[in-house]
Formats: structure tokens, C-alpha cells, sequence
């Protein structure tokens, strides 16, 4: 998908932007953020401040913003602001915003809206929507390339991370001629491929690897081997050492059971309000499934918020994925 003119004319113009992304950010949304605030400074000239409220950050991420020598925007900045950067949120409720802003925080005010999802109802002013491609990160080094911006060693590896987690590790049927022309760019630009695989792949604390038990301990196999899902309590979560923005990529762990067709984790990151993470194989839709409970993502990897307990999540849940599931077993 080719970038609009009027999105780098607009891009180009802000003069005092704020960047936001999405709520419990991940290596994609960081990676995104990052580099759209080094590229669009606005008129001071310093990387435009981002959007993070206090808890956003994950210890496994944080090597991120130590790359980067970022100012976390206030909510003055919000109000100061001339223009948004949305990258990497399907819905504008899902962007982490300070929660003193109301839900009308851009004011009307100009938002480009930077996405991948399927599920993006193109909230901004200007959008760039490609739910083809592989992460946000692609969909910013487009828009950068476009916009004849040098690309730094810095900016080549964040963008360089977002692509390498959201395509597992280049795994994923998202891993596209145009997602690998661009990951070969960004190494040429300097990417720092050994770290990041390092801070991704092979860089667990003790209280993620506990984490990581609970999950195995508690994931079940059901439909004849065709669903496998794991759950982890807020008191197991808290009990691990672990906090609310440590839940990621989890959800990997009952996907890595041979032959099943869809995985789910549900996990209390907040007393009474379970997420659900939802990934299908073999191109089976789970975007359905979240959007019966409010929410998104994509046809493959999709997610949501329940406001209720991990025992009702299940119960309430599990029916919906099944009855997908014998769908695609019994077509009519």
C-alpha cells in the first residue's frame, strides 16, 4: 500500500506532536513510537514526547527506551499539543493515554493513524491502514523512506525489534516479501540484530520464568486436541514477581502444543478485568471471538478486556471459541 502524500505533507508539518500507541505496549508499539518521535520532532527539534503513563513499560522492553532519550508527555503536552501520532491501536479507547484525559483528548485536533490491525475503525484525521502487513514497525519505516528521512543506527533497530517480535521471529504468515526487504534495510542501516534477539529471545528474569511456570502448570488441552488454553490468576501473576505490563507474548506457550488449531490465555492483570489473548493456526479467524467480547486485532492474533474474573472469562469464553471451532470442522 502506497503512503499518502497528505500524510507525510501533514507529518511534516506538525509542529509540537505528541506520539501515542496502544495500552500495555509491546515490542511493535514501542518500536513504532520511538522511532515516529525521532523522526517527527516538530518544530523544537528534540524527539517528540510520547505517550506513557506510569506501569506502560515492561522490564523486558525497557532496553527500548534506554536506546532513546525520550520525554513522557504530560498531560499539559496533550493540551499544548497541534497534532497526534497513533501508531499500532486498531480503536482510539485503546490508546494509553493518561487517565485524567478524557476520552476526547486529541480535541479534534489532527491524528495519524499508523496501523496494521484488521480490526482499525480509522479514527484519525489521515490513515494509513495496511492490515497486510506485518507490524506497525513496517507501516513507520514506509513512511519514513517515503518521507526521505535518514534512518540512524537507533532508529533502524527499534524499528528492527517491532518487526522481529510481531512476525515471531519471522514465523508468522505476516512475514512478507516486503517485511523482509525491509528488515534487510534496516540491518544495512545498523540495526543491532545479536542485542535484540538477546533482549527478546534469551533474556528472562526469574520472576517472568516463574511467570512462565504457573502458565505451563495450568494450560489444558480440550476438543479433542484442537484448543489449548493456560490461565494466570492476579495473585499468581503478583505471587511470580511479575506485574500487568509482563504479560506479552505468554500466549506462545499453549501455541506451541503440536496439532492444535487455537490457543487462548486469559490473565487477571488487574483484580476483576481478565485479558484475553487469542492466537488461530492454520488461518483460523479468532478476530471474531474478540470482537464478541469488544475487541480486536487481527485475523490470527486478537484480543480483549473482560471486565470480570478469570473463572467467568473462561466460563463465558470457551463456548464461543468452540462453537468457532466446530464451524470450521462442520462447514455448512
Amino acid at each position: 500500500m502506497t503512503v499518502p502524500d497528505a500524510l507525510i505533507t501533514t507529518l511534516e508539518t506538525l509542529k509540537n506532536p505528541v506520539v501515542v500507541g496502544h495500552v500495555r505496549p509491546d515490542a511493535d508499539c514501542l518500536g513504532s513510537m520511538f522511532a515516529a518521535a525521532i523522526a517527527w520532532p516538530g518544530e523544537h527539534g528534540s524527539m517528540a514526547r510520547v505517550s506513557l503513563p506510569e506501569g506502560s513499560l515492561s522490564r523486558r522492553l525497557r532496553f527500548m527506551w534506554d536506546w532513546v532519550d525520550a520525554t513522557v508527555a504530560s498531560p499539559a503536552d496533550f493540551a499544548s499539543a497541534d497534532g497526534f501520532v497513533a501508531v499500532d491501536t486498531a480503536k482510539k479507547p485503546r490508546c494509553n493515554v493518561e487517565k485524567s484525559l478524557d476520552e476526547d483528548w486529541d480535541g479534534g485536533r489532527t491524528v495519524v493513524n499508523i496501523d496494521h490491525h484488521e480490526s482499525n475503525t480509522n479514527y484519525g484525521t489521515i490513515n494509513y491502514v495496511d492490515a497486510e502487513a506485518g507490524s506497525a514497525c513496517e507501516l513507520v519505516y514506509r513512511v519514513i523512506r517515503a518521507a526521505n528521512h535518514d534512518i540512524s543506527p537507533i532508529v533502524a533497530s527499534l524499528l528492527y525489534a517491532g518487526i522481529h517480535s510481531d512476525t515471531l521471529g519471522f514465523s508468522l504468515p505476516t512475514t512478507t516479501a516486503s517485511a523482509l526487504e525491509a528488515a534487510a534495510d534496516l540491518v544495512a542501516c545498523g540495526a543491532r540484530v545479536s542485542e535484540i534477539g538477546e533482549h527478546l529471545c534469551r533474556s528472562q528474569s526469574e520472576s517472568e520464568f516463574n511467570l512462565n511456570r504457573v502458565i505451563y502448570a495450568n494450560t489444558k488441552l480440550i476438543a479433542d486436541g484442537q484448543l489449548a488454553y493456560s490461565t494466570a490468576s492476579y495473585d499468581e501473576i503478583t505471587s511470580s514477581g511479575c506485574v500487568a505490563a509482563d504479560i506479552d507474548d505468554q500466549v506462545g506457550i499453549p501455541l506451541s502444543l503440536d496439532g492444535i488449531d487455537m490457543a487462548i490465555l486469559f490473565t487477571e492483570g488487574s483484580p476483576g478485568y481478565t485479558r484475553l489473548n487469542l492466537r488461530g493456526e492454520k488461518g483460523l479467524n479468532v478476530l471474531e471471538i474478540a470482537g464478541a467480547f469488544g475487541g480486536g486485532g487481527h485475523l490470527n492474533a486478537a484480543g480483549a478486556i473482560l471486565n470480570c474474573g478469570i473463572p467467568e472469562a473462561v466460563e463465558r469464553v470457551l463456548p464461543v471459541a468452540l462453537e468457532r471451532l466446530d464451524k470450521l470442522n462442520n462447514p455448512r
